[in-house]
């Protein structure tokens, strides 16, 4: 009798509305103060079907993440809804990880309580700075005070909780960061998300030339910040990504352990089943059109597992999967080593990341003897 196999598999849900368009963001988010809700819940239910009808097993989701935009913006009612239309046509696995992303300006505490009570058990706080000119040249609505009040509440309601922050802003100081940072610590959270700022060129930011910080300084905050981290028993498990042990995002991991995921609604992308689909970046165009599904080839597959992998520190990647010439030049290059057949970016490798991954990354794949 052949055993029964059910993938593991996450979920990623794209909310596309905000209250208002941060200058440097270029993710597919719009403002709309009354989007229709039916008409969004019918797009997630058939994207749901036709990856489903894909899949050649029923996976066990073993997490969901709704990002944005501000999904925290969605009406509890909605919310229910698509629990419920998710839950119909999957199965969750018992320690099922369900994270929310909230602005501090388009949550309140019963709202989160809402949202708890809805089955969300992780929440991630765009706070992205710690002081009020920054907070104003990001274009965030709210206020420092409003920021630290929002993770007090969250911290009443949910045990695992992440907070954003981008630093490597312009004219930013190691001495400025470092004093955001402490104060970031000082808050006792589980889980940091701290990314550098990149500019876009289609962003606000992108489209007045501002510039984020320079490369030198890039690097220093860069080797600040994870040394701050890890004296506070926050250490870094990707590069932009810290953790309490046991608080590691499980979804994100789903990413860089290059496992199957659905994406869902406009502009979100999936890995499921050996094929990548690509939802129109608009709410109006994915409406109409829906999802597109291409077949990846077994380089596009492989290379893409490094593009992802390269990332997690702490956890080497199979040399038997790398290019070993590219293997030997990182390493005379000091930016990675070899340990039990596995290859380990070191800490200039980490710096010198898309480098080293159009390095080490195969240009093709093995042929069976």
């Amino acid at each position: 009798m052949k055993a029964f196999f059910r993938p593991l598999c996450g979920i990623y849900v794209h909310w596309p509305y905000c209250l208002s368009k941060c200058p440097y963001c270029d993710f597919a988010s719009r403002v709309c103060k009354n989007p229709d809700y039916d008409a969004l819940l019918k797009g997630y239910e058939r994207d749901i079907l036709i990856f489903k009808e894909k899949m050649p097993h029923p996976p066990l989701i073993t997490s969901l993440y709704f990002g944005g935009g501000t999904p925290s913006l969605m009406p509890i009612l909605f919310f229910d809804s698509f629990m419920t239309l998710l839950q119909k046509n999957f199965s969750f696995a018992p320690d099922i990880e369900i994270s929310l992303e909230a602005n501090p300006d388009a949550v309140t505490q019963e709202k989160m309580r809402d949202f708890k009570q809805a089955g969300v058990n992780r929440l991630s706080i765009g706070v992205q700075a710690l002081n009020e000119s920054d907070l104003r040249f990001l274009g965030r609505r709210h206020s420092l005070a409003r920021a630290l009040d929002c993770v007090h509440e969250a911290q009443n309601v949910f045990d695992n909780l992440n907070i954003d922050l981008i630093y490597a802003r312009p004219n930013q100081t190691l001495s400025d960061w470092e004093k955001e940072l402490k104060e970031a610590l000082s808050l006792n959270l589980p889980h940091y998300s701290l990314y550098q700022l990149t500019i876009e060129e289609n962003t606000v930011f992108g489209k007045k030339g501002i510039l984020s910080a320079t490369e030198e300084t890039a690097v220093a905050l860069y080797e600040l910040t994870n040394e701050l981290m890890r004296t506070h028993h926050v250490p870094d498990y990707e590069i932009s990504n810290y953790a309490r042990a046991g608080f590691e995002c499980r979804h994100n991991l789903t990413y860089w352990h290059y496992a199957d995921y659905l994406g869902l609604g406009p502009s979100a992308q999936g890995r499921i089943a050996g094929f990548e689909t690509v939802n129109p970046r608009t709410p109006a165009d994915w409406l109409a059109k829906g999802p597109s599904l291409t077949k990846l080839t077994p380089l596009e597959t492989a290379q893409e597992r490094v593009i992802m992998g390269l990332r997690l520190k702490n956890s080497g990647f199979p040399c038997s999967q790398l290019a070993q010439s590219g293997i030997q030049k990182a390493c005379e290059n000091g930016w990675g080593y070899v340990s039990d057949n596995l290859f380990y970016p070191t800490k200039s490798g980490f710096l010198m990341l898309n480098q080293l991954i159009l390095l080490v990354a195969p240009d093709s794949i093995p042929t069976e003897q």
